[in-house]
């Protein structure tokens, strides 16, 4: 497996609270690799980045969904990343940013919400504002960049062209990961439940589960039809193929940690012995074992 995204960085981007203090210094070299680029239609994608450089990390990727009545917002990057975000919008569309859906919890999804008018309809899962509301970030007069619509199970907004379908499948990355579909483009963008090709991370702070993700993600499988186009969470646009592969890889590594532990061995020893790399020789194994060690928790 390539090697590339340091285990410690990514654990610093993972639980990175929001500090909502308006624009911040970027770096340069960030801001110019955070391009936009046409997905499909009407639909782009500010492009995200895996913080393998911690000054070159700009976040997730940003969906930008160009409808009759103004632009659906998908994830706002890290704090002080907003006027960067509308720069880019701006590029393609001179409509108001009218929807903000933010995945899940973490800073580097939800960092820029604040950047926005209070007027934007925020959108995410019920479990994600609830985690939201324990980030310092959105305490006091903050509590306004908080999602206004929430939902459970599935949820529709608008129709026709703009129809964006919102879907939830249990536990992953966090309790509140939500799956978007662009069903007239044929595109799912999938947060951080299908983040990168390598293990996923998994925080357990937020509910998030390394035995559920494997059939969270088959669920979404089974159910979404008509997609042959994904956007990750923080890799380049990719194939439905490539998102099933990330599922099988998931299970595969369930099946290997609950292997090495029914068979004695400790976690340590879990960490050494778990090894993919024969299946899926192009992931990168960072992950793997802070990964094996929330997986080996979680077993009985």
């Amino acid at each position: 497996m390539r090697r590339g995204i340091t285990l410690a960085a990514i654990v610093a981007v993972g639980v990175l609270p929001v500090t909502l203090t308006g624009l911040q210094q970027l770096n340069q070299g960030a801001v110019d690799g955070a391009q936009i680029e046409q997905v499909k239609g009407n639909l782009y994608v500010i492009k995200g980045s895996t913080p393998v450089d911690r000054d070159l990390f700009s976040g997730g990727n940003v969906g930008v969904f160009v409808m009759d009545s103004g632009v659906a917002v998908v994830d706002t990057k890290l704090p002080g990343w907003g006027q960067v975000l509308l720069d880019r919008i701006r590029s393609v569309t001179d409509k108001p940013v009218v929807t903000i859906i933010n995945t899940h919890t973490h800073g580097d999804h939800v960092g820029s919400n604040e950047f926005f008018p209070d007027t934007v309809n925020i959108v995410a899962h019920a479990n994600t504002k609830t985690n939201m509301e324990e980030m310092p970030g959105f305490q006091g007069m903050n509590a306004k960049y908080l999602p206004k619509q929430t939902f459970t199970d599935r949820l529709t907004l608008g129709s026709g062209a703009d129809q964006v379908d919102l879907y939830y499948f249990g536990a992953g990355h966090t309790n509140g990961d939500t799956f978007i579909v662009y069903p007239a483009l044929g595109v799912l963008q999938t947060g951080d439940m299908f983040p990168w090709r390598d293990a996923p991370f998994l925080d357990v702070n937020n509910g998030g589960s390394g035995v559920a993700l494997p059939n969270s993600l088959s669920e979404a499988i089974s159910t979404i039809q008509g997609v042959d186009t994904v956007v990750p969470g923080h890799i380049p646009v990719t194939t439905w193929e490539s998102f099933q592969e990330f599922q099988r890889f998931t299970a595969d590594l369930l099946s290997a940690v609950r292997t090495a532990k029914g068979a004695g061995q400790s976690a340590d020893q879990a960490t050494r012995t778990v090894d993919l790399s024969g299946r899926y020789p192009d992931y990168d194994s960072t992950r793997v074992e802070a990964a094996v060690r929330v997986i080996f928790d979680e077993l009985p």
